[in-house]
């Protein structure tokens, strides 16, 4: 990966010069304030229906995105073999050093991204990942451009870092991808980054290589980062996905990426991010300030994840794939609008502009079939829900056709 410096086309604007109120000073016998960016942080919409349906015996589950697969076998037996040879022990902030190169390996086969052992950091998951990279580039009162609709994580990270997220909307007329003068109007002289999701979670959506080059480009002339989140780099369902890094060699785009949803190891808590220096170096004390490290043991395991068989990433992609033609067949037949999707694991539905977090718990105590909400992803969201595919095709098929009938009921 090439390194690049930050971009600093734009001056930051002093800490703590956000338009925000002060804090007020605390009376006598008060009790003690608490982190006003913390508050900012919006309960999940989707873990509201997901609390829900856990208390409705038998209710199909479509609202979690999180494969249904058993993790690889052998994935599982090196994790055990570690720990029983002793790998319990603190790693190396970044990683232990076999499992970085074997990554830099990986993305630059995979993902055609030329990145040394050193620009790759074991992270816990993609979101601590993502985390570390926020808090390595953001300043109290900066902004972050994020997806709308889009994952509510990328919208909460940036409150938690104390930075203001500005949404961009993907609009269904634009085949939900990004325009660039849309984009241009959502920049100030605050603006720090502009965060990509390709596959994207909520819609499934893929952005194209022009697509990704286009604003990869764009982000370089305004002197702000990219943060490309390709957690689901692998889960492509009609043609590969590619990489912003390696379409645009030379912007500052930093990377971020999952063992969770491609090889079904989401409890584990393995992401890695991909950066150049000097980031790298500033993700680095984010690291060791926050997590010390990554599980060992996990570590180990994410290792045999990508030196074993790659067969079930095929099998698993291929089940997704049959799952995604029997959803599309399905609501079709039914006549609930669906985005197609060609990556991930998600069918995005028109409900008819009912409002979603409604609907869904509507449809869970009547129906007994839980949805994640649209405007759980964000105002661009309303007036749709999200299903996961990442479910059984019977219970994906029967969910669907529920939600038909409770919507012409």
């Amino acid at each position: 990966m090439t390194a690049q410096g930050p971009p600093g086309t734009v001056a930051a604007g002093p800490p703590g010069s956000a338009k925000e109120p002060r804090r007020a000073v605390p009376q006598a016998g008060a009790p003690p304030g608490l982190s006003g960016a913390v508050g900012r942080i919006t309960g999940s919409g989707i873990r509201a229906v997901a609390n829900a349906a856990w208390r409705v015996p038998g209710a199909i589950r479509l609202e979690l995105g999180e494969p249904d697969f058993a993790t690889p076998p052998h994935i599982v037996e090196a994790a055990y073999t570690a720990t029983r040879g002793g790998a319990t022990r603190y790693a190396p902030t970044a990683g232990i050093p076999e499992l970085r190169e074997a990554l830099a390996a990986k993305v630059g086969t995979v993902n055609g991204v030329a990145a040394a052992p050193e620009e790759v950091f074991v992270s816990c998951g993609a979101v601590e990942g993502l985390y570390a990279v926020y808090r390595a580039l953001l300043d109290e009162g900066d902004e972050i451009l994020v997806p709308d609709p889009g994952w509510p994580n990328f919208t909460n990270l940036a409150h938690l870092a104390g930075a203001r997220p500005v949404g961009y909307r993907l609009l269904p007329s634009d085949g939900y991808l990004p325009d660039l003068e849309r984009l241009d109007r959502s920049v100030t002289a605050r603006t720090r980054a502009v965060l990509v999701n390709s596959p994207a979670n909520p819609l499934g959506t893929v952005w194209p290589g022009t697509t990704l080059a286009a604003v990869a480009e764009w982000a370089a002339r305004h002197g702000i980062w990219v943060i490309a989140d390709e957690c689901y780099d692998q889960l492509w369902l009609d043609e590969p996905s590619r990489s912003m890094a390696a379409l645009a060699p030379d912007a500052p785009v930093v990377s971020v990426f999952s063992f969770s949803k491609t090889y079904a190891m989401t409890g584990w808590r393995v992401g890695y991010v991909v950066a150049g220096r000097p980031l790298a170096e500033r993700i680095a004390r984010v690291q060791e300030t926050a997590v010390s490290c990554v599980s060992t043991p996990a570590q180990h395991a994410a290792l045999a994840a990508l030196r074993g068989p790659q067969e079930p990433v095929e099998e698993m992609r291929a089940a997704y794939r049959a799952r995604r033609d029997l959803a599309l067949a399905v609501a079709q037949e039914v006549g609930l609008p669906a985005l197609r999707p060609e990556g991930a694991f998600y069918l995005w539905l028109d409900v008819g502009g009912r409002p979603s977090a409604e609907l869904a718990m509507d449809l869970l105590r009547t129906r007994g079939v839980a949805v994640a909400p649209g405007a759980a992803f964000g105002p661009g969201g309303e007036g749709a829900v999200r299903l996961s595919l990442a479910a059984a095709p019977e219970a994906i098929e029967e969910g669907l056709r529920r939600l038909a009938a409770h919507l012409s009921s």
